[in-house]
């Protein structure tokens, strides 16, 4: 299924690379459903066309801790409110007149943008963005900035455990790297560790997804239904 949906992008693609202009796709979806990976099977895909590609999470478009603390909205990080928005607005519409643009980069271990190494782009044919809220960057009755929008979805207690699975193993190395977010949990056991997971994902990143990420599904160009071993099960 990945291969029909990488057809689709090639003739989605067609006028804009013939325009000499980068096509940008976003690949949406709930936190740990699977972005960066797909993304990276994308660009992998995209590149045998052949095509420049350039694909970059819009994590590194979050507001730094520091606004996000001064704003008093830290633990709404990951919500609508936190990401800069016109930065992310401005940065695309550069991309696509052709210039030269330094695109913010987003550190896991420190858990902030790291302002001190932007990725440097230029003229791609093709740009993969992958992130949340993404359809929050178009505004009705102005030129799509991103011209092909993928939701990832799948059902939540498989979401669930697939965030679980993922921030447990950060949790446990962020134990022996001082300069890690998570060194500050260094003595939790791992119940308290698995605890604090699940507290995470009813408190802040289940609201999030049934709140506001969904509402890229309903923007999308595309769905894709994965299955629980991270599969497609289907393509709408």
């Amino acid at each position: 299924m990945l291969d029909t949906i990488v057809q689709s992008l090639q003739d989605r693609s067609a006028q804009a690379r013939a325009a000499g202009r980068p096509y940008v796709v976003g690949v949406g979806g709930s936190v740990a459903v699977g972005k960066s990976t797909f993304a990276g099977q994308l660009s992998d895909a995209v590149r045998a066309w052949p095509a420049a590609v350039v694909n970059i999470a819009t994590d590194g478009f979050l507001f730094p801790n520091a606004v996000l603390a001064e704003r008093n909205i830290s633990m709404r990080k990951g919500f609508p409110e936190s990401y800069d928005v016109e930065g992310l607005r401005r940065a695309l519409g550069e991309l696509r007149t052709g210039a030269r643009v330094a695109l913010p980069r987003y550190s896991h271990v420190t858990y902030d943008v790291d302002s001190a190494d932007p990725l440097i782009v230029e003229r791609p044919d093709v740009l993969i963005l992958d992130g949340l809220h993404l359809a929050q960057a178009e505004r009705p009755g102005e030129a799509r900035l991103i011209d092909t929008l993928i939701y990832l979805d799948a059902e939540e207690p498989v979401i669930e455990r697939w965030f679980t699975d993922r921030l447990l193993p950060l949790m446990a190395a962020g134990r022996e790297d001082p300069e890690s977010f998570y060194y500050r949990f260094r003595d939790w056991d791992d119940a308290q560790c698995a605890d604090f997971a699940r507290r995470v994902w009813e408190g802040i990143n289940l609201p999030n997804l049934r709140e506001h990420i969904v509402k890229d599904r309903d923007a999308a160009d595309i769905v894709v239904r994965k299955s629980a071993d991270h599969s497609i099960a289907g393509v709408a």
